[in-house]
């Protein structure tokens, strides 16, 4: 075909050109195509092909294209003019500028198809919640929801020993240690396959900086079985039950949110702590999966609440209204919750001390399940289980010191990008939002900070 040859032919002619972009592109790690195959179609099917390099995607095919289209304009003057001095080869020309509009048309399509969220399979709505395109940008490693934990193997903890001050030097454990012991540390945690990873990670980091591990008690909360057997196995002397949270309990009262992972029912078993564990436990520190203790945690187990139900770290200087949608702040019926409050702060909900007791005789679980309810027909807000934990407690927060949540490490909830840590001192790491420090590891593309999440990381991949 006349056309296509002649269009060959303009490739080999920028010598120059190409050469200058392979060396662009191997910077990327791309290897380029020989000169006599190189198209708009390859490169456009090569990154099709290769989802996970979704940030240089858009970026690499709008510069080939604006490139490529200039070379080809260029071409089509310099045939133009040469036309005019020879009459012959008007059958080539004129085919050769038939391809030329062909393939830029469809190249613009490609374009619009892949940066468009609207021309997706998805809604537009859909494609801004991460959960939708965690499946499309997949990182190695990362499980699917609803995986078996047979998947996972992890290395054997040390066994943690208490220091001679914190009483007996007898070892025991949870066989010879009843959970109403009160020279306990209670710490409360989900434990669930998509995060389990993570969870694993922290409570070997409470260990190892614990001066008293072997009065550390830990209470999983789960929704899949079969993962008592793996905590066991992994920490022989860790005290700990395994409680199993109904995810029907909150089935119907769960919406939306900006990432899928927020909807998750057992995100939403801090609520039912006081419910789930026995009565003799009045209080417990709630810890997320996804962060690590530096330090003892006796010294958070001991912070005074005061009259307070709950204690956690307060950021004032955040734009508390963001949390909730116009119309709440709208409607006097739904932003009068807050009056009669000191100033109403926004605090994370990934660690917290709760005084249970107190939590049990004013029933703040059918509280937090009022707003879950008016949600569902209201629409509130739209950052899944923190905002009923605002709506009941904020401005009624214990305040903990900052550096027991330098939280945000995992980015926003749709990019996961990298962030630096809070002034101030540091006794815990959180990795809030949605880049997961053990996803970005394994990718081969970690943050700065991801390396102190390392050293905690039991986990050993299997062989291939």
């Amino acid at each position: 075909m006349p056309g296509i040859s002649m269009v060959v032919e303009c490739f080999r002619e920028e010598g120059k050109i190409q050469a200058a972009r392979r060396r662009s592109l191997r910077l990327y790690g791309i290897r380029v195509l020989n000169d006599t195959h190189a198209s708009p179609f390859s490169f456009f099917f090569f990154f099709l092909l290769f989802p996970t390099l979704a940030d240089l995607k858009s970026a690499l095919l709008l510069f080939f294209l604006s490139s490529r289209f200039a070379d080809l304009f260029d071409f089509i003057k310099t045939t133009t003019t040469k036309k005019k001095k020879r009459k012959k080869g008007n059958l080539g020309g004129r085919a050769m500028l038939w391809v030329i509009r062909l393939s830029g048309f469809f190249s613009v399509a490609m374009v619009m198809v892949i940066l468009s969220p609207s021309f997706q399979s998805f809604p537009p709505a859909e494609a801004i919640r991460s959960s939708n395109i965690d499946g499309y940008l997949r990182f190695p490693g990362q499980i699917a929801s609803g995986g078996s934990p047979d998947r996972f193997s992890f290395r054997r903890s040390p066994a943690f020993r208490n220091a001679a001050e914190c009483g007996s030097g007898e070892p025991t454990t949870t066989a010879t240690t009843t959970v109403c012991d009160p020279s306990l540390v209670h710490i409360a945690i989900t434990l669930d396959v998509e995060y389990l990873r993570g969870s694993i990670a922290a409570v070997h980091s409470v260990l190892q900086h614990s001066l008293c591990p072997e009065s550390v008690f830990f209470h999983f909360l789960v929704s899949d079985t079969g993962l008592e057997s793996l905590v066991g196995s992994t920490f022989p002397t860790l005290k700990f039950k395994v409680y199993y949270f109904d995810p029907a309990v909150v089935k119907d009262l769960i919406s939306t949110s900006v990432r899928q992972a927020l909807e998750q029912p057992l995100n939403y078993a801090r609520n039912y702590l006081a419910e789930l564990l026995e009565p003799c436990v009045g209080r417990v520190i709630y810890l997320d999966s996804d962060l690590v203790v530096v330090d003892d945690v006796a010294k958070l187990w001991g912070t005074s609440l005061g009259s307070r139900t709950v204690g956690a770290p307060e950021y004032c200087h955040a734009n508390f209204s963001k949390y909730f949608t116009a119309r709440f702040w709208s409607e006097d019926r739904f932003a009068g919750a807050f009056a009669g409050r000191r100033r109403p702060c926004y605090f994370n909900t990934g660690v917290m001390v709760m005084d249970l007791a107190r939590w049990r005789r004013s029933g703040y679980t059918r509280k937090i399940e009022r707003w879950m309810e008016i949600q569902k027909g209201e629409r509130i807000y739209e950052l899944g289980s923190l905002p009923p934990f605002l709506l009941v407690f904020a401005g009624h927060v214990a305040p903990i010191e900052h550096r027991w949540n330098q939280h945000g490490l995992g980015g926003d909830n749709v990019r996961g990008s990298c962030r630096d840590l809070h002034p101030g001192p540091v006794s815990l790491l959180h990795w809030s939002g949605s880049g997961k420090p053990w996803l970005r590891l394994d990718a081969n593309r970690p943050c700065p900070l991801d390396a102190i999440w390392a050293p905690y990381d039991l986990y050993r991949p299997s062989s291939p």
